[in-house]
């Protein structure tokens, strides 16, 4: 006899909340466990097709490390929609404007590019300080 696959429906899914410190970590390492929390990876009922994902909150965003020539050599592209209006910025000059976009766009490249990650990206909460407002849900 085979054994049974079980399925847990949509409502049933319970979602944890996780508070993650990014002092002193390494951007590249930190945004794969990240991404990992964000998908349900961690879970034992996890399954691709399903948004089964924790809610994860990152704070101390601005002391986050990089290793390497990255600060210098990295490079951020974006486009203003104009002719000739190609935009960039430098991976120092990100962290020092918004260090929670470097975080944001590293988590981002690492999930899966499917109809999920919008709704995944949703629930992680970057902070650049150590205060963020989600105390009373973190256990």
């Amino acid at each position: 006899m085979k054994p049974k696959t079980t399925v847990t429906k949509g409502n049933i899914i319970k979602r944890d909340w996780h508070l993650i410190d990014l002092n002193d970590q390494i951007l590249g390492r930190v945004c794969v466990k990240l991404a990992i929390l964000l998908q349900g990876k961690n879970k034992t009922d996890y399954s691709p097709n399903r948004d089964a994902g924790d809610y994860v909150v990152a704070i101390n965003a601005k002391k986050i490390r990089v290793t390497g020539k990255k600060l210098k050599e990295k490079i951020y592209y974006h486009h203003t929609g104009y002719a000739g209006h190609l935009k960039e910025l430098t991976l120092e000059q990100l962290l020092k404007s918004d260090p929670a976009k470097a975080i944001y766009h590293g988590v981002m490249g690492m999930l899966p590019k499917n109809k999920l990650r919008a709704r995944r990206m949703t629930r992680l909460k970057i902070f650049v300080d150590s205060e963020h407002t989600y105390n009373d849900k973190i256990k």
